[in-house]
């Protein structure tokens, strides 16, 4: 991967029996950054790393990146720009308990 763009997988849910009717194709607005490149080049030419890396879950808009499928898995692989933040772990268990 280069620059500013990294790979991202969703999550796989299950939808409900009871919701079976819905024609339109929901698709999760989370996912997993599984690759990621070393960064972009800023108007000096230095180097400035990404600040989402491989294993953060991320939150990303609804049309944000360019669907591909690789090794027979489903990854979007979009810019850094498009994300709309990091889900810490901890913040998830903490609010779940």
């Amino acid at each position: 991967m280069t620059e500013s763009w990294f790979a991202a997988s969703r999550p796989r849910r299950k939808r409900p029996a009871a919701s079976s009717f819905q024609t339109a194709k929901e698709k999760p607005q989370e996912g997993e950054v599984v690759a990621a490149g070393p960064g972009a080049r800023d108007d000096s030419g230095q180097l400035r790393p990404l600040d989402v890396k491989v294993g953060d879950r991320i939150l990303f808009g609804k049309w944000s990146g360019t669907e591909i499928k690789l090794n027979g898995e489903d990854l979007l692989i979009m810019k850094e720009s498009d994300v709309m933040g990091v889900i810490e772990v901890d913040a998830v268990a903490r609010n779940a308990a």
